[in-house]
């Protein structure tokens, strides 16, 4: 089967999971997105990406677009818990942009977050939606070790198992 694993990483941590997954499936062809080729050419494609504004971010979601008849499996990284709500709408409104192919399968985990983020966010003022609270703070804590061994061993086997049911 011919394997496609596309990514794009803004701070390295879809492009850990992406490399996590290559190391499962090594047969796989495997680049950022700035450098995909056609996925037309490709049985399966695990499209990788970091979560901007609930969504793949802006390459990724241009990507997923061009996305033929081939199926997909997406994965992701975000600043927020993975089993959150946001976590779950941004999976699915990544998938809502693959108009043709079928997503077979989503894997998402946690990912440090852009320190210029963190800093923006820590200029806002009280009462903004966005702006430093005790429980986002320990969010921004807890991201810090993310994408973490068990994360990448995860992806690695979520790859492996998605490989093996198309």
């Amino acid at each position: 089967m011919n394997v496609l694993i596309v990514y794009s990483s803004r701070t390295a941590n879809t492009r850990k999971v992406a490399e996590a997954i290559h190391v499962a499936l090594p047969d796989a062809d495997i680049c950022p997105v700035f450098r995909a080729p056609d996925p037309s050419g490709y049985d399966l494609v695990f499209a990788g990406f970091w979560v901007e504004k609930g969504s793949a971010c802006e390459e990724m979601a241009t990507y997923l677009q061009k996305v033929g008849d081939q199926p997909v499996a997406l994965f992701a990284t975000l600043g927020a818990y993975p089993d959150s709500q946001h976590a779950a709408e941004s999976l699915q409104a990544a998938a809502d942009l693959v108009t043709s192919g079928s997503v077979v399968d989503r894997f998402i985990c946690q990912g440090a977050i852009d320190r210029s983020i963190i800093e923006w966010m820590e200029q806002l003022p009280e009462g903004h939606e966005n702006a430093p609270t005790e429980s986002r703070r320990k969010l921004w804590k807890d991201a810090e070790t993310h994408p973490d061994e068990s994360d990448l061993k995860n992806a690695a086997e979520w790859a492996a198992g998605v490989l093996a049911s198309v």
